[in-house]
């Protein structure tokens, strides 16, 4: 078994055991099933949100918490020392938190498709290409706080106060026809507002917006290298 397999054994073993982890679970499960029960197989928008919310847990809450407090704990500092190089340890955390947030969203289709009766959208691929982009745009939001934050405290609370604007400026937390219509607009120039509404989209059977789709492109790339310039490995 090489080093890095059996350090992705032990990061998933510890990711199991972590309380956070099952936080970013039942959160949006929860929502999906209360919420669930009072809307109609050809709905656009539960399923849509509750993704959103997924995701936008995992890349502000886990991600950065977890990297943050092992920069304060000294294990990327020591594990420069070892076969296993620091950026070694962070490929496997972006792969499993990458992991948490594919397991979680499932698990929102399952329920909403084979429960609920909601509808799922026939353009996969695009789907596909939508989450990927929306999920790479937001882990580059936790990465940046994972760089700046002094201990896993910070970054945990960093990461809380960045996802309840984001998410009311997303229209997760309130429909985006009852909010001002400025903040409705500015809200989808934000990566997770840019998330769900494209997801919608793809929800309602139509094409995405090409500007949707750049401005998570552009999220993804500019603030990752950030993150990269202002990471520190101790």
């Amino acid at each position: 078994m090489s080093v890095i397999t059996k350090l992705t054994t032990v990061e998933l073993k510890l990711l199991t055991r972590e309380p956070g982890a099952v936080f970013t679970i039942l959160i949006p499960l929860f929502i999906l099933i209360v919420f669930g029960s009072s809307i109609g197989p050809g709905d656009t928008v539960l399923l849509p949100m509750t993704l959103a919310i997924a995701v936008g847990l995992v890349a502000l809450y886990q991600l950065p918490t977890t990297l943050a407090a092992y920069r304060e704990r000294g294990i990327l500092r020591r594990l420069s020392a070892t076969p296993v190089r620091p950026s070694g340890l962070l490929v496997v955390q972006l792969i499993l938190q990458l992991v948490l947030a594919l397991v979680t969203c499932g698990l929102l289709l399952a329920v909403a498709g084979t429960v609920l009766g909601a509808h799922v959208p026939a353009e996969i691929g695009t789907a596909a290409v939508v989450f990927l982009l929306g999920t790479a745009a937001m882990f580059a939001i936790g990465l940046l706080i994972a760089a700046v934050a002094a201990n896993g405290r910070a970054a945990n609370g960093v990461g809380v106060l960045l996802y309840f604007p984001m998410a009311y400026l997303a229209g997760l937390m309130q429909p985006v026809d009852q909010m001002p219509v400025i903040l409705a607009n500015v809200g989808e120039y934000t990566p997770l507002g840019a998330f769900r509404q494209a997801l919608q989209e793809v929800w309602a059977g139509v094409s995405p917006s090409p500007l949707l789709l750049g401005v998570m492109a552009a999220y993804a790339v500019i603030v990752s290298l950030a993150a990269a310039r202002f990471f520190r490995w101790e």
